[in-house]
């Protein structure tokens, strides 16, 4: 089977290391009464998506993860790569729909447009 390059896009790993520390830190917290144990899924969660969520892309399309559930998204549904004002990159789905993608950055978008084999969009926007 060829082997096919994927550019892959995550969320800075520093929130990871501060989702460890919070879950450290809030198990004083919630041992001391059981109803407090909820407080333990927020940093655990926030774990679990720094560590999973992001976007792969790769000649057969984008791969869109999140926390709990991912998105395959062919290059043939895409019309458009872009960015928004915050300069987060969003694709315009052929249906008419925007699509934000995780992790990827107005300056990320030649690298995203170079893994589909395609020429890269114009980051002025």
């Amino acid at each position: 089977m060829p082997r096919t390059d994927t550019a892959r896009f995550r969320h800075n790993q520093a929130i990871l290391v501060g989702a460890i520390v919070a879950t450290i830190g809030a198990l004083p917290l919630a041992s001391a009464r059981p109803y407090l144990l909820p407080v333990l899924l927020v940093p655990v969660a926030v774990a679990v998506w720094a560590w999973r969520a992001g976007t792969d892309a790769d000649a057969r399309g984008l791969r869109v993860r999140a926390l709990a559930g991912e998105r395959r998204i062919s290059w043939e549904q895409v019309v458009e790569l872009t960015a928004d004002p915050r300069g987060r990159a969003v694709a315009q789905l052929d249906d008419g729909r925007w699509f934000m993608l995780p992790a990827v950055r107005r300056e990320d978008l030649s690298r995203l447009a170079a893994a589909a084999g395609r020429a890269a969009p114009d980051s002025n926007q």
